[in-house]
């Protein structure tokens, strides 16, 4: 099955499902010589047991270390010698192999990728390897303020669901992670009707469906339909909890549960995006200048909301003096609250819109960030129009329906703290 869809930078993107079930998307960009691919699996932390935290980024660490063709050392000289680029990635709702390449060497490095996705071998003293370096890193976030305030406020607002924990997991779920646990995740994730591949370059649709069906068109996808999780609900109790630390600045964040981008609260999400990028994008955002610019309590401000297959957060955030953190708090609210109080200008509207409508568009420059960006939204099950109905969504945001959609989400807020005993309590 084959269609075409066009972009609003009339950019047509090819997307066909091949018999075996891989979708293939197409975004031919011939401006430079270049060919960039995204893999996707549904895959990544969202799909880990509890006990099992970090085993998604466990597996992206060790999956380029070895097939049943080529060692670890082969695998890298191959990918060096031709001057492409290959690696693997994890995140909250999807698992990703990435490649460059220029054009003529883009079957050579599809036909590498597809080696990745069905034969690696994760040699086990290469897991042994990861593993040690996985546990040195979590050593390490444990050691940056702004992590443990943000891990705290994660637990709080998820409790048992996977998004409560880091994609690194924690030093107890990682110690127990074995090739055998490894392998599984590999197995049952990593399938041909599983599986996304998003190609921009310099290659026709033809091209490109032709060289991926031929590399990968007699994967067979297993019998066995991949099972879901039993996944926790998001409840809504919002505490407030404080890390006794002796640091330089205490940290102060606000969390509120958000629309996942399923949540058929289309308006609700777009509202939510125009208005974090109101508050805390750039050095122009409210944050920034009445909390650190006009009263200067902030060494850092910002907020953010990310974009989920579950119930995201949207997160604002401080680090301040710990002399200043009740203050610091109760600033951070209070702009918060401001925007269910009143409504924003017209001109404050249209600014936020401008502002986040062009960096949306700045993103998609590359060939790479075409790839990423289609490829992920076909993921998430949104499907490549959703690059038009984001777009559409945010130009159809008003003040009054992002007042609105503020009182819908910012009531009472977790509250994560992190500082000198006697600041934070």
């Amino acid at each position: 099955m084959t269609s075409s869809i066009a972009s609003p930078q009339n950019r047509n993107i090819h997307r066909t499902v091949l018999n075996n079930g891989i979708t293939v998307l197409v975004t031919e960009n011939p401006s430079a010589d270049i060919i960039a691919a995204r893999l996707f699996f549904k895959a990544g932390t969202r799909w880990e047991p509890h006990d099992k935290a970090g085993l998604s980024h466990l597996v992206a660490a060790v999956m380029t270390k070895g097939t049943e063709r080529h060692s670890s050392l082969e695998i890298a000289e191959r990918v060096e010698s031709i001057g492409a680029s290959l690696g693997t990635d994890a995140a909250s709702d999807y698992f990703l192999l990435s490649l460059k390449t220029v054009s003529t060497d883009f079957p050579e490095m599809l036909t590498l990728a597809g080696e990745l996705l069905r034969s690696a071998t994760f040699p086990e003293s290469e897991v042994e390897l990861e593993r040690r370096l996985a546990l040195q890193a979590i050593r390490s976030q444990q050691e940056q303020p702004f992590t443990v305030a943000l891990d705290q406020l994660r637990h709080a607002m998820y409790g048992q669901h996977p998004y409560a924990l880091s994609g690194l997991g924690t030093t107890e779920t990682v110690e127990k992670l074995t090739r055998e646990d490894l392998q599984t995740y590999y197995k049952t994730h990593f399938r041909p009707d599983n599986l996304t591949i998003s190609i921009a370059g310099r290659i026709t649709p033809d091209q490109a469906v032709s060289q991926v069906e031929e590399i990968l068109g007699d994967w067979k996808a297993p019998l066995m339909p991949r099972t879901e999780l039993d996944l926790p609900i998001v409840a809504p109790n919002p505490i407030r909890s404080a890390v006794p630390q002796d640091t330089q600045q205490a940290i102060v964040i606000l969390g509120y549960h958000a629309p996942s981008i399923h949540s058929d609260l289309m308006e609700d999400y777009a509202a939510l995006k125009l208005l974090n990028t109101y508050l805390g994008n750039g050095l122009s955002s409210r944050l920034f200048v009445e909390l650190r610019e006009k009263r200067g309590l902030a060494y850092e401000v910002s907020a953010f909301y990310p974009t989920r297959l579950d119930t995201s957060y949207f997160v604002t955030y401080m680090g301040t003096a710990p002399s200043n953190t009740s203050i610091a708090l109760s600033g951070l609210k209070t702009e918060v609250d401001r925007l269910c109080a009143a409504p924003l200008s017209e001109e404050e509207i249209q600014t936020a819109k401008n502002k986040l409508l062009g960096q949306y568009a700045l993103g998609k420059q590359t060939n790479s960030q075409l790839a990423q960006i289609f490829g992920w939204y076909e993921t998430l099950g949104l499907g490549v129009e959703f690059d038009t109905q984001f777009q559409t969504a945010i130009a159809h945001v008003t003040a009054e329906t992002a007042q609105e959609t503020a009182c819908r989400y910012f009531g009472n807020p977790y509250i994560s703290l992190l500082g000198p005993a006697d600041a934070i309590q």
